[in-house]
């Protein structure tokens, strides 16, 4: 009897290399790519934005974003597309699709 080897299974793989496999196969690494904004937000949007803000979650796309008042409410979403383009700015995938402001309660 013959036995058959997978030349790939015997070789050794860097950990990395399996787990971006995964994630991609999986359809994971999108959600994971969006999800980097929330640690990013302060870079993104720079620390005057940052000071009146606080991302909350992203689901499907949507990012939701609290503001400490309805005037910085008003002035962020005059600047929405401008504060899109920074959010995917090098993205090829995870990129965020709408961007909603609540008011922080």
């Amino acid at each position: 009897m013959t036995r058959y080897r997978n030349s790939t299974a015997s070789q050794p793989q860097l950990v990395g290399e399996l787990i971006g496999k995964y994630l991609a196969r999986s359809g994971l690494a999108g959600k994971l790519e969006s999800a980097s904004v929330l640690p990013q937000w302060p870079e993104l949007v720079g620390p005057q934005i940052s000071a009146v803000t606080e991302p909350q979650r992203v689901a499907d796309g949507v990012l939701i974003v609290a503001v400490r008042s309805s005037a910085w409410m008003m002035e962020l979403n005059m600047m929405k597309a401008e504060l899109m383009r920074r959010i995917n700015a090098g993205k090829t995938t995870g990129k965020i699709r709408q961007l909603i402001f609540v008011m922080q309660g």
